[in-house]
């Protein structure tokens, strides 16, 4: 087997059909080997050569090493991102920012970083990687197979939040999230599905305040509704001077390529409970958002133990709720 036939086989079936069979450790080693090559990437070329080998990798297994997957995202002005995360989330390798030229693409040299990886043990991360301009008129490729990690996951949309909910942050944070990524048990429930985002969005006061005020879940609102809702509730003047923005409590998207995110809404009345209660709320929002999550995804018949997947989450969100 030549392991550079891997770059010019793009379908995932075929390109498994390829590697399974044979001295299964031996490829594997192989491919690992190629692939600290190119996770040190310099140009477009080399990060979509590293793409592959990771959807090689995540075809094989990883044996002893540590798994990673190959994320394109945006940098926060835009620009392409392109990073090496292990199921912690923790990132490794090179990541790269990227500029846009007239002729393609290149990374930013002051946008550049490394990553300490256990896998390479004497090289320590650096937050300025050196790199030299090598435009190339190349898609950045993305991983199209996923490692496995905890599937579920708390972002939140902006950083702020009422100061009385500052330790419930820090504890989803701290300590829920990663509790979720060391106790589930993804190997279990299948490859169907990679992420379901819980994105929490806080009402605060600052420079812009933000009150959301949540609707009854019985008027089945949609965004242009809200406008028109709201003003049978509120003065305009009311509205400006306390930043209500009227929404449902769950909104839930699209699943596309194994990520679903619902955007959870939380008044202004959760900031004036205590910490315990406010912990129970929380609990109580995203076990009843997973609920309806996991029942609109079976409808898909995918091929995933959703029903295992959400006895562990209640089991590590119960313990989480009832830390001190």
């Amino acid at each position: 087997m030549n392991i550079n036939d891997v770059f010019s086989i793009d379908d995932l079936n075929d390109l498994e059909k390829f590697l399974v069979g044979g001295d299964s450790e031996k490829v594997r080693e192989e491919l690992f080997a190629e692939f600290l090559r190119y996770a040190d990437y310099k140009n477009a070329s080399d990060w979509n050569k590293a793409v592959r080998l990771c959807e090689c990798l995540a075809i094989t297994g990883w044996g002893g090493h540590e798994a990673v997957q190959a994320v394109r995202g945006k940098f926060f002005n835009g620009s392409p991102e392109t990073s090496f995360y292990n199921k912690f989330m923790q990132k490794r390798f090179v990541n790269a920012v990227w500029a846009k030229k007239k002729t393609g693409l290149t990374m930013e040299p002051r946008g550049t970083t490394y990553f300490h990886s256990p896998d390479l043990p004497d090289k320590k991360g650096s937050d300025e990687y050196p790199v030299s301009e090598c435009i190339e008129d190349l898609k950045l490729q993305e991983q199209r197979n996923w490692i496995e990690r905890n599937p579920v996951k708390f972002s939140r949309t902006v950083s702020n939040c009422d100061k009385n909910c500052e330790a419930l942050v820090e504890s989803i944070i701290g300590s829920l999230q990663p509790n979720l990524d060391a106790n589930m048990a993804p190997e279990k429930y299948g490859k169907a599905v990679h992420l379901i985002i819980f994105n929490l969005n806080f009402s605060f006061e600052g420079f812009v305040k933000t009150n959301y005020i949540i609707a009854d879940a019985g008027l089945n609102l949609t965004e242009k509704d809200f406008p028109t809702a709201l003003l049978k509730m509120h003065s305009e003047a009311e509205i400006q001077k306390n930043g209500y923005y009227l929404r449902n409590r769950y909104e839930y998207g699209t699943f596309r390529a194994g990520v679903i995110r619902t955007d959870i809404y939380l008044e202004k009345a959760l900031n004036e409970l205590d910490y315990a209660a406010q912990k129970q709320k929380i609990s109580f929002f995203a076990t009843e958002a997973l609920g309806v999550v996991a029942d609109k995804l079976k409808k898909k018949k995918l091929a995933y133990d959703f029903d295992l997947m959400r006895a562990d989450f209640l089991k590590i969100m119960d313990g989480w709720k009832h830390e001190v």
